[in-house]
C-alpha cells in the first residue's frame, strides 16, 4: 500500500537532505494515496519535521524527487509553489496560534488572507470549521483561555479552513491528556475522510496512531528502516518497530547521541 508511487497523491523517491555537513535523510521513498492517513514514526532527530517540511516546500531536497499531486516541487517556481501550497494545511506542534487574536480570527486567518470571500461568507465557514472541532461557542475567546486541548482543536480548525487537499501534522498530541488526545484523533481520521484529503502526521505516540492511520513509515539514521499497516506493525518481528512499539530502553535505536568515550571527554582529549 505504502509503496504505490504510481497511484502516490504524495511521492518521495531518493530523497536525501542534509543541513550543512550533516546530512539527515540519507535516500528517503515513502509515498501517500489519495484519502489516506499516513503516519511516519521515530526518535528525535531522525529527520521526521524535515520531511514535512521538504513536502511543504520550505526546504528543498539535495537530491532525489519530490511529488505533490502530480507536481514536481523542484521544477516549481515561487509562485507555483505558493499556489500549491495554499492546497495545503499545517497542525504544528502544540497548535501555533496567533496570541493576539480571537479563535474567530485564528480561524479565519487563512480565508482572509487567501481569499477574496465576503465577510458573511468567512463568518459562515470559521463557524463550520469551529463546529466540526466542537468549539463554535469558544469563537470569542482568546488563546489563553484555552486548554492545551482546546488550543489544538483552533488549530487543527485553521488547518482545515481552506478545505485542503493534503493536511500535515507536527506532533498532534504532544502534551495533551488522554481525552484530549482521543478527541483530537478520531477528529483527524474524521476530517481526512470528509474532505478526501490526504493526510501526513509525524508523531511518537503508537498506540494512538495505530487507531486511526492506514499506513506507518518508521525513520531511523535517515532512512525508512519499516514500513507497513497498523496490523503489519501490531505483528511485526523487526526489531526497531518492536522497541518503538513497545518502548524498550535497549534494541537498535540509541538513546546517547554518538560521541568519544566519556573519559575522553572528562580527560579533553576529544571535543566530540
Amino acid at each position: 500500500m505504502g509503496a504505490d508511487v504510481d497511484n502516490a497523491f504524495v511521492s518521495l523517491e531518493g530523497v536525501r537532505f542534509s543541513y550543512g555537513d550533516r546530512e539527515i535523510l540519507k535516500g528517503v521513498d515513502l509515498s501517500v494515496r489519495r484519502g489516506q492517513v499516513v503516519a511516519i514514526m521515530g526518535g528525535s532527530g531522525c529527520g521526521k519535521t524535515t520531511l514535512l517540511r521538504l513536502i511543504g516546500g520550505q526546504l528543498r531536497a539535495s537530491s532525489g524527487r519530490i511529488e505533490v499531486a502530480g507536481h514536481d516541487l523542484s521544477r516549481l517556481g515561487r509562485k507555483g509553489l505558493y499556489a500549491l501550497r495554499r492546497r495545503m494545511g499545517m497542525l504544528f506542534q502544540f497548535g501555533a496560534l496567533f496570541t493576539d487574536m480571537s479563535v474567530f480570527d485564528n480561524v479565519a486567518f487563512p480565508l482572509r488572507e487567501h481569499t477574496d470571500l465576503p465577510a458573511e461568507t468567512i463568518r459562515d465557514l470559521v463557524l463550520m470549521k469551529l463546529n466540526a472541532v466542537g468549539l463554535r461557542g469558544a469563537e470569542r475567546l482568546q488563546p489563553a483561555e484555552l486548554s492545551g486541548g482546546m488550543a489544538r482543536r483552533v488549530a487543527l480548525a485553521r488547518a482545515v479552513a481552506l478545505d485542503p487537499m493534503l493536511i500535515m501534522y507536527d506532533e498532534p498530541f504532544a502534551g495533551l491528556d488522554p481525552i484530549s488526545l482521543g478527541v483530537i484523533g478520531q477528529l483527524i481520521r474524521r476530517l481526512n475522510d470528509a474532505l478526501g484529503a490526504s493526510s501526513i502526521m509525524v508523531t511518537h505516540d503508537v498506540h494512538e496512531s495505530l487507531e486511526i492511520v492506514d499506513y506507518i513509515y518508521f525513520v531511523a539514521d535517515g532512512r525508512i528502516v519499516a514500513q507497513g499497516t497498523p496490523d503489519e506493525i501490531r505483528a511485526s518481528k523487526d526489531p526497531f518497530v518492536h522497541q518503538f512499539v513497545y518502548a524498550e530502553a535497549d534494541g537498535p535505536v540509541p538513546f546517547h547521541y554518538p560521541a568519544a568515550p566519556m573519559g575522553e571527554h572528562l580527560l579533553g582529549r576529544s571535543t566530540a
